[in-house]
């Protein structure tokens, strides 16, 4: 359930119960206060007030039918004494006045000690008593005997009975009215702001976990309305930090193992040049032929730093994005086929069997940058140089392609790769000699350059080898249609 839903649905609760709440407790008063005034109607449950107005009403409506319609009954003392009976029941009494003099008094009326010409001045003004209440309501018949006698004829009605419990009723009314509001507005607020309170306090205990760098700590509401969404979103936002922050502890932790692989393979040639020079200053080379050798030592261990720092440099650009590529259309099966046949009159390539075949004979169009394309197959075949073991040693390539990719493969028959050390041989200066000899095991930059540029170009790149048969490297490249667009 939304916030609105609900805060529309407390303020309707807010209204309603008010109300319902408030009838059954003034339904309640009325049937305390007025129980004593004479009990129920037919069994239907009708207040007494009620029922004794109705019956009063009823006798007056008789004596004004009487006064209109058989005057003479008022000479008539045993009528007027029942008729007072019952009007004394209640709570009234009449009066007669014949020719301005008082011919019938009831008792009920004298007990209120009230004589005839107050009570003309009370149907004349209707007078209102101390407590600023009707008290009394007089209500007059003009009567005409039938001897020619003029009279008037009076009821009154005390109703100070009613008066007496409503000036405890109205109180406690009110008071009613204003618990029930307090009472019902007080409840519904507590519930709906615990319902905001208690997901904002869970969220604050968690940012502060967050401020403490406790990013284990997580954030689960269990709500489907607009805080379980920001609490959805405070959990993502956790998760994502502690990723970025794992992430970057593991980035200073490559960058601290880069600049220890950097010092250590450093190190092995400007070893190996420090000790020729002091031979050389030692008078260890004493003929020409020996300063000859370690000269060239000096020359040969110069140019494996040149050709590392040239390796770190493309990968340090590779790994920052910081080198483009130049994409263009290729006819791969084209490229592979004249750089095979110009690899075969390559020296280093004597006594080595190199092959090429391909899936199709039409051209195979893909998207590549032709220039890093070279040095991806360069170190590939370079990095299968250096473990050829065997007499007769192959390497062969072979392309193959599926409607949206073509996927090389470079195969050789050297010592191969055990299997967990496959897993890491695309991870920069990793080399499978636990010597990490330069002479055999290279920068160890190689087929980490190799992964970065073909991922570069949209590609993937994996192993395959078993051990004294010979290691497969797989890498695929986009193709794209006769339109010249991706597929």
């Amino acid at each position: 359930m939304s916030i609105k839903t609900r805060l529309l649905l407390s303020y309707m609760a807010m209204t309603f119960m008010p109300i319902v709440l408030f009838a059954f407790i003034a339904a309640t008063l009325v049937s305390t206060f007025y129980k004593d005034m004479a009990g129920t109607m037919d069994g239907k449950g009708i207040p007494a007030f009620w029922e004794t107005t109705n019956e009063r009403r009823d006798l007056i409506a008789g004596v004004k039918f009487m006064s209109q319609n058989d005057p003479d009954r008022f000479n008539d003392i045993q009528f007027l004494k029942n008729t007072d009976e019952q009007l004394n029941r209640v709570h009234s009494g009449l009066v007669v006045m014949k020719n301005n003099q008082v011919s019938f008094t009831s008792s009920f009326v004298n007990s209120l000690d009230i004589d005839a010409s107050e009570i003309q001045k009370m149907q004349r003004s209707q007078t209102q008593d101390r407590w600023g209440k009707t008290r009394f309501l007089v209500e007059a018949f003009n009567i005409t005997l039938s001897d020619h006698t003029t009279g008037t004829v009076y009821v009154l009605s005390d109703l100070y009975p009613f008066f007496k419990e409503v000036r405890k009723f109205f109180p406690l009314l009110v008071l009613s009215l204003l618990l029930v509001i307090g009472l019902t507005n007080g409840v519904l607020t507590y519930l709906v702001s615990r319902s905001f309170i208690k997901p904002l306090f869970t969220l604050k205990h968690a940012a502060e976990q967050i401020k403490k760098g406790n990013l284990d700590h997580g954030v689960e509401l269990e709500r489907k309305d607009e805080f379980g969404e920001l609490g959805a979103s405070f959990e993502e936002m956790r998760v994502r930090l502690r990723e970025s922050i794992h992430l970057q502890l593991q980035y200073e932790e490559n960058r601290k193992e880069l600049i220890s692989n950097i010092s250590h393979d450093l190190k092995t040639p400007i070893t190996g040049i420090k000790a020729c020079v002091q031979g050389i200053q030692d008078g260890i080379a004493d003929t020409v032929s020996k300063k000859e050798k370690y000269i060239n030592m000096i020359a040969k261990k110069a140019d494996d730093m040149d050709h590392l720092i040239d390796e770190l440099m493309l990968y340090s650009k590779l790994d920052l994005n910081q080198l483009p590529f130049h994409m263009e259309p290729l006819d791969i099966r084209a490229y592979l086929r004249n750089y095979i046949e110009e690899l075969r009159h390559d020296p280093r390539m004597d006594n080595i069997k190199i092959t090429f075949s391909s899936g199709r004979a039409s051209p195979v169009r893909v998207m590549a940058d032709h220039e890093k394309l070279t040095r991806v197959i360069i170190n590939i075949i370079e990095n299968s140089l250096k473990y050829m073991d065997k007499a007769h040693k192959e390497i062969n390539v072979e392309l193959f392609d599926d409607e949206a990719k073509a996927t090389i493969h470079i195969q050789d028959n050297g010592t191969g790769i055990d299997s967990n050390e496959l897993l890491h041989i695309f991870n920069r200066f990793y080399r499978t000699e636990p010597s990490r000899n330069i002479d055999t095991g290279g920068t160890g930059l190689g087929l980490a350059i190799v992964k970065q540029i073909v991922e570069g170009q949209g590609g993937t790149v994996w192993a395959e080898s078993q051990l004294g048969e010979g290691t497969s490297i797989y890498f695929t490249l986009s193709k794209i249609n006769h339109e010249g667009e991706d597929e």
